[in-house]
């Protein structure tokens, strides 16, 4: 085992640890990370069929826990927003769009953080289903970054952290599929993506255990607080990277 296969099996475990936690950030995590020991083109398609691995044992696990109408009401909105977020990727408002969903993600995140309590919906809300959804599709498709419109929305439903993981994963299952579909069509699914795949399930497997088994401890408020966290977290390598790209 040579230490390039060390080192990502390192960050997948991490990675995997996160996302079976919390239900997401990992790609956030791990995508810059395994950039620095291989293309991008390899760690990007190898970090969506990690995703469709930890979401599919999630979902057999745990597929009670999941409110399909609200993954679903996610999903369909979400592919509408894929159009836009492709026509983001390049274009002159991509920094400008970066840095004011930053502040938004931080804005909403820090609010809570400082003890305010955010708007609480009591049953799915076709409004904020279609513009957290869509949200998440301009997202994913112009930065990988579905995740935050989804957190926001679970927040605002007071899902309990199994609730909230298990159906984030309802969500991101036939997602991630889709994308490594685009990735397979783009020719982006080489050998060396499924070489270092079937490595990295020595490391995700037992962390997507761990995970589930510290998911199962968090609590209400407790588990809201370290989801607005990362949410934070989130919002700033988000405004770091437009800024950087601005200077």
């Amino acid at each position: 085992m040579t230490p390039t296969t060390l080192y990502v099996l390192l960050i997948v475990f991490v990675a995997t640890l996160i996302r079976s936690t919390f239900g997401f950030g990992e790609a956030l995590f791990a995508v810059p990370l395994l950039a620095l020991c291989m293309p991008l083109r390899v760690a990007t398609p190898l970090v969506v069929l990690l995703s469709i691995t930890i979401a599919a044992t999630i979902v057999a696990q745990d597929w009670r826990s999941i409110h399909l109408r609200s993954s679903g009401g996610l999903l369909l909105p979400s592919l509408a927003g894929i159009p836009l977020g492709l026509l983001l990727l390049g274009s002159p408002y991509e920094t400008f769009t970066k840095i004011v969903l930053a502040l938004v993600i931080i804005a909403f995140a820090g609010y809570s953080l400082l003890g305010r309590r955010v708007p609480e919906l009591r049953q799915d809300s076709l409004g904020w289903l279609l513009g957290c959804g869509f949200l998440a599709g301009v997202l994913g498709a112009a930065y990988g970054m579905n995740g935050p419109p989804l957190v926001v929305y679970g927040s605002m439903r007071r899902w309990s952290a199994q609730r909230f993981r298990a159906t984030l994963q309802g969500y991101f299952l036939p997602a991630s599929v889709l994308a490594m579909a685009g990735y397979w069509l783009a020719g982006m699914w080489v050998p060396e993506v499924t070489r270092y795949y079937l490595q990295s399930l020595l490391a995700a497997l037992p962390a997507i255990a761990l995970g589930r088994a510290a998911n199962h401890r968090l609590h209400g408020e407790r588990f809201l607080r370290y989801v607005h966290a990362g949410l934070v977290l989130v919002g700033a390598v988000l405004l770091a990277q437009a800024l950087r790209a601005a200077a």
